[in-house]
């Protein structure tokens, strides 16, 4: 049996006036989402529990089929562990983005949470300065570092080898700054115990990338700046159980994202590195999809994550988030599925599971708690009476309610009509 994994990140959402009233997914061309929406089951899950922020750290974990209420315990561990970071015992990671903040009069205010999408060479000449500066200002700290990610994508980390009280504690609270775009960011700043240290290193952080050569270069290009890091995620090692543990299978993931990246290492899952897929709109889907068809000649399990509906609902552009919706479903469902259909008539079976991790709204520019639409096609699973893939169409199918839940049902030898009974 193949198993094959679709998450287009951020793809539920609102019905959009600029779409006849249609959500993305719905206005999109996606013939071949449609044609396993006939063959299959379409329903409804939800995977972030009430308690925890609406992220793609939560909702991809329980895509993956852990239980956020068991496994989470911040993003940025989770990032560390993309990078090949084993965090000892007493170590911290806090998630680090470089983002353009401005004062237009009225506060302080979130203006861009990627710096302009700023490059990862700029990034990490920034994040250079950054350690020096907090080398010099704080020079009480021991054990902290920041680490160079991918574009605005960074870590500071803390790490130590003694059991001894750290800065930072379990009930430190922080904001995602994409949740902030374009609003005021005073309410927005960490709480709880070392929160204090974050936010003097966030103010501090202003004078270190001022005048910075990278920053006079952007300007004088029209880009945008690197005004502050934000420092947000933190979290301490998760125990995962290996997926294999659990399912008795082994998986490989196709992402541009150190969060995926991350969560398939604690899984126990291989990455598998893709030239041109950027995590942006303007990632190489043909690329990815030929690396999926690659991986599925030799693995059981292939998981392709999708940044780019997310990236586009962020800019609150409903036309970009279609386009990446109909990209996706030509360039990598629909030649993924060729291959698998020539297998499955040559005697290898398979089942696909597409899913959003969470919605992300247009309208809002940020990530929203709440169902999204999953579809699950193939070997042993019949029909059911919704013929459409969409948030609409998926109402009149099963619920999964508990969405860590849903991926199981990829390996149970289950008829669509029994999908959502848990």
């Amino acid at each position: 049996m193949k198993y094959f994994v679709l998450i287009p990140d951020g793809a539920a959402d609102e019905p959009q006036e600029s779409l006849g009233g249609k959500t993305p997914l719905a206005a999109a061309s996606t013939p071949m989402l449609q044609r396993l929406a006939k063959q299959g089951t379409v329903g409804l899950t939800n995977h972030v529990p009430d308690s925890l922020p609406p992220g793609s750290e939560v909702a991809c974990m329980s895509l993956l089929g852990y239980d956020p209420l068991q496994y989470f315990t911040g993003r940025a561990p989770l990032e560390a562990a993309a990078k090949q970071i084993s965090l000892g015992p007493y170590d911290w990671a806090v998630r680090c983005n470089l983002v353009s903040i401005e004062d237009r009069g009225d506060g302080p205010t979130m203006v861009d949470f990627t710096a302009d999408h700023i490059t990862t060479e700029e990034a990490t000449a920034l994040l250079e300065t950054v350690q020096e500066g907090l080398q010099s200002d704080f020079p009480s700290l021991k054990g902290w570092r920041f680490v160079p990610g991918v574009s605005y994508r960074n870590l500071l980390l803390y790490e130590t080898e003694e059991a001894i009280q750290c800065e930072l504690g379990e009930d430190l609270r922080t904001t995602a700054p994409h949740d902030r775009i374009n609003q005021q960011i005073a309410d927005s700043f960490p709480r709880g115990t070392g929160s204090k240290l974050l936010t003097e290193i966030m103010a501090r952080s202003e004078a270190w990338l001022k005048n910075h050569p990278v920053n006079q270069a952007r300007k004088s290009k029209g880009l945008g700046l690197a005004t502050h890091v934000w420092l947000w995620g933190a979290g301490q090692r998760p125990a995962f159980k290996s997926f294999q543990s659990l399912h008795g299978v082994d998986g490989v993931m196709i992402t541009a994202v150190d969060l995926l990246r991350g969560l398939a290492q604690l899984a126990g899952w291989r990455c598998r590195e893709v030239e041109g897929a950027t995590g942006y709109l303007d990632t190489d889907y043909t690329a990815k999809g030929r690396a999926a068809i690659d991986e599925l000649k030799s693995s059981d399990l292939v998981c392709v994550h999708v940044e780019a509906p997310d990236e586009a609902a962020h800019e609150g552009n409903a036309a970009a988030k279609v386009k990446a919706l109909e990209e996706i479903d030509e360039k990598i469902l629909a030649p993924v599925m060729n291959f698998l259909d020539t297998a499955a008539a040559n005697g290898e079976p398979y089942r696909v599971l597409v899913c959003p991790d969470h919605p992300t709204l247009c309208s809002t520019q940020m990530h929203s708690r709440g169902q999204v639409p999953f579809l699950i096609a193939g070997e042993g699973i019949k029909s059911s009476s919704v013929t459409s893939y969409s948030e609409e169409s998926a109402t009149a199918g099963p619920k999964v309610l508990t969405g860590s839940s849903l991926i199981g049902q990829l390996f149970n030898e289950v008829s669509g009509d029994d999908i959502g009974a848990r």
